[in-house]
């Protein structure tokens, strides 16, 4: 049947480019090699292959990474960068303590505007808040 020929003839292909030589299959992979060029393919808008000057290449998703991702990427990766990147790194975790003071006080105020909001609703919410700071004492 034509149709089972071509379903073949594809799964023959597809398995021939998984195991195409010089193909990487993890980031570890990377390591070391030196970046020959760049080919943005057509099919998705935001990815390359990134081919290497040893041969080597890998499919690489676009450079658009979250902010999370990004923040992650540089503490990971922070023993490499900073000492090419000091003056940033130290801009970086000026933000980092800012950010974290910032969220800290806004939960501060979010829990005491919780307390002042429900007073009234729950007469015990008084008490229990006494009983609670005695236990830090």
């Amino acid at each position: 049947m034509p149709a089972d020929d071509k379903w073949k003839a594809n799964m023959e292909k597809v398995a021939y480019i998984k195991a195409f030589p010089g193909l990487l299959h993890n980031w570890e992979q990377l390591a070391g090699k030196t970046v020959e060029a760049v080919t943005p393919l057509k099919s998705k808008a935001g990815v390359a292959a990134l081919v290497f000057t040893d041969g080597s290449f890998i499919v690489a998703p676009a450079l658009a990474a979250e902010p999370y991702e990004l923040g992650e990427a540089l503490q990971a990766s922070r023993r490499y960068l900073e000492p090419r990147h000091r003056e940033a790194y130290t801009e970086y975790d000026q933000l980092v303590t800012r950010d974290k003071d910032a969220q800290r006080l806004a939960r501060l105020e979010n829990i005491l505007g919780a307390i002042r909001n429900n007073m009234e609703q729950i007469p015990e919410l008084k008490d229990r808040l006494k009983d609670l700071v005695k236990e830090w004492k």
